[in-house]
């Protein structure tokens, strides 16, 4: 299986950027496909963006499209969301996720392995 961690989180006023990193170890990172979610305060968790296992295929929720940008760099085993134009609302735990198979995916259950989260906050 598959550890992840990420890092990178903090506070940004709104119009900032920040740059998180999604660190795995374990098995073979290429073997997965990968996902960003968040979770804010009393709301259910929801999908950010995914990329496939080359990195060739991705996409994002309609929430953050045009100001988020999902990548990842296979040698060095991580992952990275690249957010511009932060709001308010963007603020939440941002997790990273793994899962089984080369294949993007949008939902929580497709995902088997998780990270414990980086805090995201972005003040008016």
């Amino acid at each position: 299986q598959v550890q992840l961690v990420e890092s990178g989180g903090g506070l940004v006023q709104a119009g900032g950027s920040l740059r998180l990193s999604c660190a795995a170890s374990g098995r073979t990172f290429s073997r997965y496909a990968m996902g960003w979610f968040r979770q804010a305060p009393g709301k259910e968790r929801e999908f950010v963006a995914a990329i496939n296992w080359s990195g060739g295929w991705r996409y994002s929720a309609d929430s953050v499209k045009g100001r988020f940008t999902v990548s990842r760099d296979n040698a060095k085993n991580t992952m990275y969301l690249q957010m511009n134009s932060l709001k308010p609302e963007d603020t939440a735990v941002y997790y990273c996720a793994a899962r089984d198979g080369l294949g993007t995916a949008s939902e929580t259950a497709e995902y088997a392995y998780w990270g414990q989260g980086t805090q995201v906050t972005v003040s008016s």
